[in-house]
């Protein structure tokens, strides 16, 4: 059957992952969840050709099915299977107001064997890579950022935000990727792309926001208590929400993990006195950190890596995560919430987490905050105390090569900040760097889709300075991609017009050598060098 997987960094050698993936799924899930991004086509060009706007139930089911084929999100070879049905139910409840007879009958599958299944789902795969790696490979770029973008707008739609726009997006753009354009629309429909990133982050940002506060600068304690505790991992705050409510008087601890770090910085959640800190640090380590958690672990999201005997009973997914073997909590009713029990129960039988460490974070830099400290930020610009702003944010992975960012953080003269969002922050967010005249020198504004907030707080010293382009800036991009969410990321930069990012550990592989001149043409994007050499670049504004 074989696989071929390249949409992460850490694929094989470069020439993507083809029998099992650096993730840890297996060619039958690699080529299930292959399945599942061809019948969500199938489903873009069936809504394509209805009259009127895309339907919100659309748009959501296709946010979801993409979500599912996020990189460390769902392994769960049932629940793909799952999604496949629903996804093709719905191509054909669309297809039949036209009058048109689909071509396989989604109903037909229910209930049958998953290795049959396989079998006949291949069948309706929209195969959507072309001949010429070329335009295979802008294909893959638009892929993956549509990929990212839908989970950023799944997270919104969880709150209850939508922009039908984005939904639109979607069917336009993933029905054009079963179709035979050249490489000057697909460059176009890239730059699309990284437009509605920008729009699905602000969507994001507000749903957030509104919900739950604009982040404030807070310090997490990194140690433990001596309750027995929960563990929430992924990027879900309404998860994070339901969780902290019903843990309310039960003598159960609430701590984050990775990506869920920065729930700290919102107020909504600050009331809450049983929510002590963060445990452990990137996604990678998290088979370590796990077992030493002692405690029930959530899984909300993507960031899953193979699950180890030795908490497997303790662990659970909820929404599009999913695991083999792995107890799911189901979504919750229309107006009400999940049911977080079984992890309290379980939780009130365990021993407390061993401590991992003992000092504090602090975060909370989003751009409302840093906004507030304008004047201050502007009068250390002109008086020479700050002489440039690193972004560095995005994505961690396990190789040696993302040591790298810790040695340019360490590097980076005492007069510079990093700005950063994403769990690269763990590189370098425990590390005493001090502060330019009480500015803290790394500003964590928050989690991957959190790195909307960089762009206003570029855009807006960019108008307090008076100038015309945000490349004028005093602000070097030195940014970590692991998965889809951060080529979004990458996708909206590049929209908003900035030049010269620097991308690693590596460029993307699915980028063909003649597509990666084009990048690097037309906006400077260039490979992570020597610490030395790049540091010494971005001081002179290279």
């Amino acid at each position: 059957m074989g696989m071929s997987c390249n949409q992460c960094q850490e694929s094989i050698h470069g020439t993507g992952c083809k029998a099992r993936g650096v993730c840890g799924k297996d060619e039958r899930t690699a080529k299930l969840q292959d399945v599942l991004v061809y019948a969500t086509e199938g489903l873009a060009l069936a809504a394509e050709q209805q009259t009127g706007a895309v339907a919100r139930t659309v748009g959501q089911l296709i946010s979801e099915s993409l979500f599912v084929t996020v990189t460390n999100t769902n392994f769960d070879e049932d629940a793909i299977v799952d999604q496949i049905i629903k996804t093709l139910a719905m191509r054909d409840e669309l297809n039949s107001k036209l009058a048109c007879k689909p071509a396989h009958d989604a109903a037909q599958w229910n209930g049958t064997a998953k290795d049959d299944f396989l079998a006949k789902a291949l069948l309706v795969g929209i195969e959507s890579l072309s001949e010429n790696e070329d335009l295979r490979s802008l294909k893959s770029l638009v892929l993956y950022g549509i990929k990212g973008l839908a989970a950023y707008t799944d997270h919104a739609a969880v709150l209850g935000y939508h922009d039908d726009d984005i939904y639109t997006f979607y069917v336009k753009g993933l029905a054009a990727l079963t179709k035979e354009l050249s490489v000057d629309e697909l460059t176009a429909l890239t730059l699309e792309t990284g437009a509605i990133a920008v729009k699905a982050m602000a969507l994001l940002d507000k749903a957030n926001t509104t919900t739950y506060g604009h982040p404030e600068i807070t310090m997490v304690k990194t140690g433990v208590g001596n309750n027995p505790g929960i563990l929430i991992s992924g990027h879900d705050l309404r998860d994070m929400e339901e969780l902290l409510k019903q843990t309310e008087g039960t003598g159960v601890d609430v701590y984050t993990h990775c990506e869920m770090l920065p729930a700290h910085y919102y107020p909504a959640f600050k009331k809450y006195s049983h929510f002590v800190g963060n445990y452990g640090g990137s996604w990678w380590s998290q088979d370590k950190e796990f077992e030493s958690f002692n405690g029930p672990i959530l899984m909300t999201t993507n960031c899953i890596v193979p699950v180890r005997e030795a908490y497997r009973n303790r662990m659970f997914t909820t929404g599009m995560a999913g695991y083999p073997g792995l107890k799911h909590i189901p979504a919750r009713a229309e107006g009400g919430q999940k049911d977080f029990s079984a992890l309290v129960a379980l939780a009130k039988t365990c021993k407390p987490p061993v401590e991992l460490e003992n000092g504090q974070i602090v975060g909370g830099f989003a751009h409302n905050q840093v906004l507030a400290l304008a004047d201050k930020v502007v009068d250390a610009v002109k008086s020479g105390a700050i002489k440039r702003f690193v972004v560095m944010a995005g994505c961690d992975g396990r190789h040696a090569s993302r040591r790298y960012y810790t040695d340019v953080a360490a590097a980076l003269p005492n007069d510079t900040i990093i700005l950063t969002a994403g769990c690269a922050k763990y590189r370098y967010n425990k590390l005493e760097l001090g502060d330019i005249g009480g500015i803290p020198r790394v500003l964590d504004a928050g989690q991957c889709n959190d790195s909307y907030s960089l762009a206003v707080i570029a855009l807006k010293l960019k108008e307090v300075f008076g100038l015309e382009d945000i490349n004028d800036l005093p602000i070097s991009f030195d940014i970590a991609w692991y998965e889809q969410k951060a080529v979004t990321v990458l996708l909206a930069l590049l929209y908003l017009g900035v030049k010269g990012i620097r991308l690693g550990p590596t460029l993307p592989e699915f980028l063909t050598p003649n597509i990666a001149a084009v990048l690097v043409q037309a906006f400077g994007i260039k490979p992570i060098e020597s610490v030395e050499a790049d540091v010494k670049a971005m001081m002179a504004g290279a």
